[in-house]
């Protein structure tokens, strides 16, 4: 796992979340998480079917990621699913998808990233590094230290999302992110797969 992670947002969008996972695959994106938070489960399954659906066929070795809902992500027969600390345990999901699927596992210290380890992850993701209005619930900026000190105790791939933009992202691939994300810097834009592959090329 290297590179830019996508992650949706169909409110920030400036052109609609199936264009932006569209670009995602022409940039070689190799994770895109389907992230929702106001449609209803109905519009939620359609939307990940269709959008696992997209990623399959392109011929691209890209992971379909279903952000909280395991249900959704076992009814789309979506690649993985990625859960915070508030919601099903690590340990259960990974009973429940069984070892061929992904978990992803927000955590917020180096004991988070540890218990993910054990209990099945695959991989981890930090947030938010820094202040961000994206995600009103993300809490408290952990900064570049917290993906060094994970990297330093754990095998883990580490992912860094939250408050990156063009302008801090190398700090954050420096500290050890072997993948980051930056939401509103490439939904918002009007050329997201230019945005993408900007971001891209700081991996290069």
């Amino acid at each position: 796992m290297k590179g830019y992670y996508f992650i949706t947002d169909s409110g920030l969008s400036r052109n609609g979340s199936e264009y932006d996972i569209r670009c995602a695959i022409k940039e070689n994106v190799r994770v895109i998480q389907y992230r929702e938070k106001e449609a209803s489960t109905g519009r939620m399954f359609q939307e990940a079917r269709e959008y696992g659906r997209i990623c399959r066929e392109s011929g691209k070795a890209v992971a379909f990621i279903v952000n909280d809902r395991l249900d959704i992500a076992l009814a789309s027969d979506a690649d993985g699913v990625h859960i915070g600390q508030d919601d099903m345990p690590c340990a259960v999901a990974r009973k429940l998808l069984g070892p061929g699927k992904i978990i992803g596992v927000t955590v917020h210290s180096v004991e988070e990233a540890l218990r993910a380890a054990v209990e099945g992850a695959d991989y981890v993701a930090t947030s938010p590094v820094f202040p961000t209005e994206t995600k009103k619930d993300a809490g408290r900026a952990s900064g570049t230290g917290l993906v060094s000190d994970i990297k330093k105790n754990t095998s883990l791939p580490v992912v860094a999302i939250g408050g990156i933009k063009y302008e801090n992202a190398r700090a954050v691939i420096q500290a050890g992110a072997d993948m980051i994300c930056a939401i509103s810097a490439v939904v918002a834009d009007g050329d997201p797969c230019l945005a993408i592959r900007r971001f891209q090329e700081m991996y290069l």
